[in-house]
């Protein structure tokens, strides 16, 4: 029956159901019955970008779950991951479905209340990319709008998907892909376009950052953050500006550096967009600028013209970058009364040690204080903007001491929250000390690591007595930063470093996971821990928080990896984590129980040793230069890869296969037959057995 013919059937029947209604109705109006209308549902509340807004604070105003009832809470559903490797990922909560990505850029949507998997979508990044990574084969998490999804891959792509189904729906290449970039990082959507930049500035790069259009993926600008080749022109006046502050080349032959691959945020009141920019390549400045200059736009806060990518103002957190300090670190809009008169500010904890309060109108500096332990500083200078360093911290003259923060930084990628009921941005802080030296043998190397600085002073000594010295400067913290009095409020101390991101909410928690393995809520007024939970693994991912039909739910990304837990070695103070990769997600009264966990037990069984001590050196070196990035400071692995000195006879017998000829290509371990002759390998390979050696003695 047509449409217009139903209308006064319906008519009619409603007024049968009011008769009957009124024939039931008291007759005396003093009778009449109160009706009370049915008490509205709550609303769910959802976790529908990267930060929790384009402000990027990472708070929540639900308050359900709070500190009076934080120890009832408990494991809802967990979904297990089908990889091992690191997961760095914010989930996004949108219509009670949870979209998450996990290592390989891969991308997983679940029922938000159930757990269960809907779809998941594998972009099958070649494994064997994983050699053009500085830091894991992670993903921080998609973007979302209008029925789709977003994400970056490790080869540099950029997807679109259907949320409903996961089915692709436009894919474009955002790099070169004969140059070792890499995207880790989540875009960001401003009005009808995608932000997205890309990594690899170690390996040999020049930094952008471009804008996508949401509907098909044409590209609409693109901002270079370095210059290029001053023959081939400037893309923009600002790359010319840049080029004044940059001195001897040729940099733009071993790249320059400065990706954007992390933080971005947006004030849609000012129309301005701030990308945080990444270190030099290389690391050391003698090589990659011997003229020196400020390196623009090098560790630096820009601010952009979303519209057409337009220069607006930069803040550079520290000129002639020389120490991998990035300002990629996470950036939180707030505004704060700043000496009386109420601004409008951007904040960020960057990897210099340094806490930054700037106009983000302007990129006038208000505060700059220490919020970890600093030594190649003594201060920033308010008039100047810039910091006053110590005497020999450039290593043009020799190494440097232990010097802070190192290249891990007093504060990684880790997202920071701002609480606006405290004023308080929580930062999860670290001290991890480095010594820096030139690479007196250094030639670029293109698709490697190039940092241009000696990796072997920076070593874990052997001479325990030294090794326990350094392990003393090794820390990791909560710190609760007052950033309009520029100070800590209060610091909770971890085993060590490498803990997780940060959520605060209105019911006076903040939740952070940590390298140790455990989820932990604490109170947001001082730090007491109120409750934790045993995630059998550990969690550098930040929580979120989301409601669905009146409850409230926390959920994080598990699974340990990520660059200090390849890289760090002994100084990571927790002790070797194994990675169990899980999306873990609760709610009070929650009754789910993770199966036993069985620890990994480590057997040292190394072949018979060939090498001389020569040898034994000759592959320590090579080792700090080609193995050190996955496998661990001194063959000392972190849980996220695996620990060579565990290597089975029968793995020993393979191993010209292995590190020659990439066996095990599918892991990412690609072959270097390219770089090292057979010798070159043994020597490595000696120098392994003789660090099993030390490990077996030790534990017997």
């Amino acid at each position: 029956m047509p449409h217009g013919y139903r209308l006064p059937g319906l008519l009619l029947a409603v007024c049968f159901c009011l008769a009957a209604c009124d024939r039931s109705t008291p007759e005396s109006p003093s009778e009449a019955v109160q009706l009370t209308p049915p008490p509205a549902a709550i609303p769910d509340i959802e976790w529908r970008t990267h930060g929790n807004g384009p402000d990027e604070q990472r708070y929540s105003a639900l308050d359900q779950i709070n500190t009076d009832n934080v120890a009832k809470l408990g494991l809802d559903w967990y979904f297990d991951y089908p990889t091992n490797r690191g997961l760095e990922a914010t989930p996004l909560v949108i219509d009670g479905v949870i979209y998450t990505t996990g290592s390989w850029s891969m991308v997983f949507a679940h029922d938000a209340r159930s757990g269960e998997l809907l779809w998941f979508y594998d972009p099958e990044v070649p494994r064997n990319w994983a050699v053009h990574l500085c830091c894991d084969v992670v993903n921080r998490g998609v973007a979302y709008n209008d029925g789709k999804l977003f994400f970056g891959t490790l080869d540099g792509r950029l997807i679109a998907l259907e949320a409903s189904s996961g089915k692709k729906v436009w894919e474009v290449q955002t790099t070169d892909r004969e140059r070792p970039y890499s995207i880790t990082g989540a875009p960001r959507i401003v009005k009808d376009r995608l932000i997205i930049g890309n990594g690899g500035s170690e390996l040999g790069v020049r930094g952008y950052v471009s804008a996508y259009a949401l509907k098909d993926g044409e590209m609409l600008w693109r901002f270079y953050t370095v210059p290029g080749n001053p023959e081939d022109g400037f893309e923009t006046p600002a790359v010319e500006r840049a080029a004044e502050t940059w001195g001897g080349g040729p940099w733009w032959e071993i790249g320059g550096g400065g990706t954007v691959w992390d933080s971005i945020a947006y004030d849609p009141d000012l129309n301005l967009l701030y990308i945080g920019v990444g270190n030099g390549a290389p690391w050391n400045q003698q090589i990659r600028s011997p003229e020196g200059g400020d390196n623009l736009y090098l560790s630096s806060i820009v601010a952009l013209n979303p519209d057409d990518g337009r220069y607006v103002w930069h803040y550079q957190t520290t000129p002639g970058e020389s120490w991998d300090y990035t300002a990629t670190q996470h950036m939180i809009l707030a505004d704060l009364e700043v000496k009386g008169e109420q601004r409008k500010v951007i904040m960020q904890a960057p990897k210099n040690g340094f806490f930054y309060v700037l106009d983000r109108a302007t990129g006038e500096l208000l505060s700059a204080e220490p919020y970890a332990t600093v030594t190649w500083a003594t201060h920033v200078d308010m008039e100047t903007g810039r910091p006053v360093e110590a005497d020999g911290v450039r290593y043009t003259d020799g190494p440097t001491g232990l010097h802070l923060p190192g290249p891990i930084g007093g504060h990684n990628w880790h997202p920071m929250s701002y609480n606006p009921d405290t004023g308080l941005v929580y930062i999860p802080k670290q001290d991890v000390p480095w010594i820096f030296a030139t690479d007196e043998q250094f030639s670029y190397r293109e698709g490697y690591w190039n940092t241009g600085t000696d990796a072997a002073p920076a070593s874990m000594p052997d001479d325990p007595t030294i090794q326990a010295a350094v392990l003393g400067m090794v820390r990791g913290s909560i710190v609760a930063w007052d950033p309009v009095a520029a100070e800590t409020r209060w610091e909770v101390e971890h085993a060590g470093p490498w803990n997780g991101g940060m959520l605060s909410t209105a019911g006076d928690l903040l939740f952070q996971g940590n390298a140790e393995g455990q989820f932990v809520a604490y109170r947001t007024d001082n730090g007491e821990e109120l409750w934790s939970f045993d995630a059998q693994t550990g969690i550098v991912a930040p929580p979120v928080t989301y409601r669905l039909d009146g409850e409230q739910y926390v959920a994080v990304v598990a699974g340990w990896g990520g660059a200090l837990a390849l890289v760090g070695g002994d100084a990571l103070k927790a002790g070797a984590i194994p990675n169990r990769s899980r999306l873990l997600v609760f709610k009070l009264d929650g009754t789910k129980q993770l199966p036993p966990a069985v620890a990994p037990q480590l057997v040292f069984d190394p072949p018979p040793q060939s090498g001389s001590a020569e040898q034994i050196a000759a592959g320590k070196d090579l080792y700090l230069r080609y193995c050190v990035f996955c496998h661990g400071d001194a063959a000392v692995s972190g849980g996220a890869t695996t620990d060579l000195r565990g290597l089975s006879r029968e793995q020993h017998n393979d191993w010209l296969a292995t590190v020659l000829g990439g066996k095990h290509w599918q892991n990412g371990m690609v072959g270097f037959g390219g770089e090292l002759d057979e010798a070159q390998a043994r020597n490595i390979q000696s120098y392994i057995i003789e660090r099993a050696e030390r490990a077996k003695a030790a534990q017997e």
